[in-house]
């Protein structure tokens, strides 16, 4: 039997042997992740070297030091170690380690802030990159990652560390389509980094079709890793960053309103599904759109004191016409009890259409104000934590809308809520959400003929009749503090 050009751990052999075109990985911090990863990358160029084909690595690391460390540390000395041993290659030539320079020209861009999408300026920006280029035409490139080098670059893809990028989702964003229009392979390795980033959706979510490693600090010792575990968690003196960095704990930022392990407690397979609907109350809270914002329907059944989610509709830039019949389609196949429906600004139409399409005593118009939304959100977080409530499981964009409103107390103790801007909806399915559970909370109550001066839900103050004021100088609901 042949010795192994380089001894490698049966994780990380297992990790190089897995071929699949998406692969993500989970290692404990010092278990040689980046070394593995590299090692794949090698082995996929020297093949292609011996088959004489090209084949090209573009390695996405969190700095210009890790990009630097990453050839330093793993691809020149592997590189050298196949050249040493395979003297067919060595005739050919021999592979050159070089530093280069990527340029992106000042251009503009879109972002948006607030409700409204902004153009930009974007300076001009030069990242040095680390790169190796075999004899055959073979490539690997390494460099920090940023929106612009993910773009600017071809092959195949690894995201080396990729929780502690910057802007993850934007990264992800420019990288994923560049990678997979050419049906190239993508690797993405870290240690987790809390959960708001997008290694924990890709990580987390079911069923995705990626292939899943996990190696924490016990499991990567088991197989061989030189490392005292006592050792290591003494010298740290920092129970959580431990449990994050080695035991690969996702820890979460304090400030969400609906943490994480909140919101995967009350995740439930049946829930999200139309057909499981068993007759019963069902509730609705309807977020309507602005502009460039979802607009989200959300079905709740109640099922003893529990709100079982039926169905989540949400839709971006349809038209108020598409938006009544799709609120009529809910209205049709389920026993809705209550709709409440987001009335401020451009809401004041679709609600009155809908009142008068499907009955006052069933719909309701919300004015959203500061203090509105603490109520409602606080009704949220209640029947999350007494697990009253079940949401769909493994929904990344649900997830990310439901964790993307924080709590922030200012100098003045009045507690306000914002939203962070790292969903795709601005948080619409959030308080589509809460607007259904506050329905839920008014309960079925008998209906009859009232008054003009009839009595008003406690969600919808008589002191806010200005709806601009009301929604803290914006329309709809979007991103912003309330």
């Amino acid at each position: 039997m042949v010795d192994p050009v380089i001894n490698f751990l049966p994780y990380q052999r297992a990790w190089i042997e897995d071929d699949s075109r998406f692969k993500i990985g989970m290692f404990t911090r010092r278990g040689g992740k980046t070394f593995g990863s590299c090692g794949e990358i090698v082995d996929d160029c020297v093949k292609a070297e011996m088959d004489r084909r090209k084949v090209r690595w573009t390695i996405l690391s969190r700095s210009e030091n890790t990009a630097k460390e990453a050839l330093d540390d793993a691809l020149k000395p592997m590189t050298r170690a196949y050249y040493a041993v395979l003297s067919g290659l060595s005739r050919r030539g021999k592979p050159e380690f070089v530093q280069d320079e990527f340029h992106v020209p000042a251009h503009a861009r879109e972002i948006r802030q607030g409700n409204e999408l902004v153009t930009i300026d974007v300076p001009e920006a030069r990242y040095k990159t680390q790169e190796v280029h075999f004899p055959g035409g073979s490539r690997v490139v390494a460099l920090s990652a940023s929106p612009d080098a993910a773009r600017g670059f071809g092959g195949n893809l690894l995201l080396d560390e990729f929780a502690f990028h910057a802007d993850s989702r934007r990264i992800w964003g420019s990288a994923y389509p560049v990678a997979a229009r050419g049906g190239h392979k993508i690797r993405v390795i870290s240690t987790p980094n809390g959960k708001g980033n997008k290694f924990y959706e890709l990580m987390t979510t079911q069923d995705n079709g990626w292939s899943k490693h996990h190696v924490d600090i016990y499991e990567a010792v088991k197989q061989g890793l030189d490392v005292n575990i006592e050792e290591l968690r003494k010298g740290m003196a920092d129970q959580d960053a431990w449990a994050q960095e080695f035991e690969l704990a996702w820890l979460d930022e304090a400030s969400a309103w609906l943490d994480y392990d909140l919101i995967s407690s009350c995740e439930g397979n049946s829930a999200g599904v139309p057909e499981l609907y068993m007759g019963g109350p069902c509730f609705v809270g309807v977020d309507i759109a602005a502009r460039n914002d979802l607009f989200v329907i959300w079905v709740f059944e109640l099922v003893g004191d529990v709100l079982v989610t039926r169905e989540i509709i949400a839709k971006k830039r349809i038209k108020f016409a598409e938006q009544d019949e799709l609120l009529a389609s809910v209205m049709r196949r389920y026993r809705v009890v209550r709709c409440l429906m987001d009335q401020t600004g451009m809401g004041e139409k679709p609600v009155e259409d809908a009142k008068r399409r499907h009955g006052e005593d069933r719909v309701q118009g919300v004015l959203f104000n500061a203090a509105v939304k603490l109520d409602m959100a606080t009704t949220m977080k209640e029947r999350f934590q007494d697990r009253r409530a079940r949401i769909p499981a493994g929904d990344p964009a649900l997830r990310a809308d439901l964790h993307s409103i924080k709590s922030r107390v200012g100098m003045t103790g009045i507690r306000t809520l914002i939203a962070d801007g790292d969903s795709d909806g601005h948080a619409d399915r959030f308080w589509a959400g809460a607007l259904g559970m506050a329905a839920a909370e008014l309960g079925e109550a008998e209906y009859e003929y009232q008054g003009v001066a009839g009595t008003r839900s406690r969600y919808a103050p008589a002191n806010d009749d200005d709806d601009e004021e009301g929604a803290g100088g914006r329309w709809g609901n979007g991103g912003g503090a309330w």
